[in-house]
């Protein structure tokens, strides 16, 4: 079921929208702390799906309900934003308990790192994890549920694990006859697909469906191709509802206002992330450690001689105990880069660290890169000296196959 874009009786956001060209874009301004500064209407406004709660309340009132939600779960208004738990309990909405993800219901849990189950301080509810042996809804835990509300900021990368917690979720509730609600959020990158496509043998939490590794969806129409195209378990179908945004096309720049996890600070981690997340599967760092998550790489075995750029991870927040922390590593900055620029997955900064690594066997982290990856292909392209613009190649036909069933499910222009 999909909401028509009805006119919200009050607008809670307000982005930015200018014309560049062709593109238009839409931003918040932020501070360094990506919290918002300043609000303020030009031409026509973006509105979340959670701001719309005149479309969704209605849906809400008398059930007992579940929600899914991490720090990006927020209204925003005119002097910034409240949590959507806070907002609906304050409405008398009833919330029985929250479902954390990856790093957890206030976002502060490294990545990779479990997160438990508890009480949330601030409003005594009811914390179940959805990340460590847990990663389903168990009957359990859904009982007495009437319906689950997801409400979680993607970045549009399919290791990215949003979106298998939203998989899961939408397979558990299914199974129990238990009713959906996605509000739908912007993804900063979903003006492009690219990357290898995964292939069914590595399915794992990293990659759930055969997608590319950017897939270019928001996750509302990405909940949609999920449920329609028959890829939650045994064939259920859940009882889905997707709220839509106001006002969105696919090819707005969005600037993310909160982080929507710890290593992804700024507009160019979550760019770049992408590209530099396959290092994840490798034994390189990819600036976790330091204040430039994702906006550089390196390791102590890049050769000296070709990298003039060098950093010393250490810990910090998000990356109690980062790759190589306390050494010297040698590579590359890519801090200059302009965001513009950023429009497909870029091998170039991976293969040129391989070339030039003193010790290959020591590289890849194999079980990891073809999990990031999806496939095992890509890691031995990049060993037997394949550069990137003849990878990309090689990934045509999945992209152009896989555009045809996404095409069925885009919701905005």
């Amino acid at each position: 079921m999909l909401f028509p874009c009805l006119k919200n009786t009050f607008l809670l956001l307000v982005l930015v929208i200018s014309s560049c060209g062709k593109t238009k874009k839409t931003t918040i301004n932020t501070e360094e702390s990506l919290n918002i500064k300043a609000i303020k209407a030009i031409d026509t406004p973006l509105v979340i799906a959670a701001n719309k709660t005149a479309a969704y309340l209605p849906l809400l009132k008398g059930k007992n309900i579940a929600i899914v939600a991490n720090q990006t779960s927020v209204i925003f208004n005119t002097t910034g934003y409240t949590h959507i738990v806070d907002s609906l309990a304050t409405l008398n909405v009833s919330i029985a308990k929250v479902f954390a993800p990856e790093h957890g219901f206030r976002g502060v849990v490294d990545a990779g790192e479990h997160v438990k189950d508890g009480l949330d301080k601030k409003t005594g509810l009811p914390l179940v994890s959805l990340y460590g042996k847990n990663r389903k809804p168990s009957k359990e835990q859904l009982k007495n549920i009437d319906l689950v509300l997801f409400d979680i900021q993607d970045v549009g990368v399919r290791f990215y694990t949003y979106i298998a917690t939203l998989q899961l979720v939408m397979e558990a509730c299914a199974e129990q006859n238990i009713p959906v609600l996605v509000l739908d959020r912007p993804n900063p990158n979903a003006h492009y697909v690219d990357g290898p496509t995964m292939e069914a043998e590595h399915t794992s939490f990293l990659g759930m469906t055969q997608i590319p590794l950017v897939y270019g969806m928001t996750i509302g129409e990405y909940a949609q191709m999920i449920n329609e195209e028959g890829w939650l378990a045994d064939g259920v179908k859940a009882n889905l509802t997707v709220v839509p945004m106001d006002h969105y096309n696919h090819e707005y720049f969005y600037s993310l206002p909160i982080r929507p996890s710890p290593n992804l600070p700024n507009d160019l981690s979550i760019k770049l992330y992408p590209s530099l997340g396959l290092f994840e599967g490798t034994d390189v760092n990819a600036g976790r450690g330091t204040e430039f998550q994702f906006q550089r790489y390196g390791a102590p075995f890049l050769d000296q001689s070709h990298y003039s750029f060098s950093y010393t991870p250490i810990a910090n927040f998000g990356a109690k105990y980062p790759k190589h922390k306390g050494e010297v590593c040698y590579g590359t900055d890519l801090t200059k880069i302009n965001t513009s620029d950023l429009k497909s997955v870029d091998l170039q900064w991976i293969v040129d660290a391989y070339t030039h690594t003193k010790d290959k066997s020591v590289f890849f982290l194999t079980s990891g890169f073809t999990k990031h990856a999806g496939k095992k292909k890509l890691q031995k392209q990049i060993e037997v000296g394949m550069n990137a613009a003849e990878i990309r190649e090689t990934w045509q036909t999945d992209i152009v196959n896989f555009k045809k069933i996404r095409g069925k499910y885009l919701m905005y222009n």
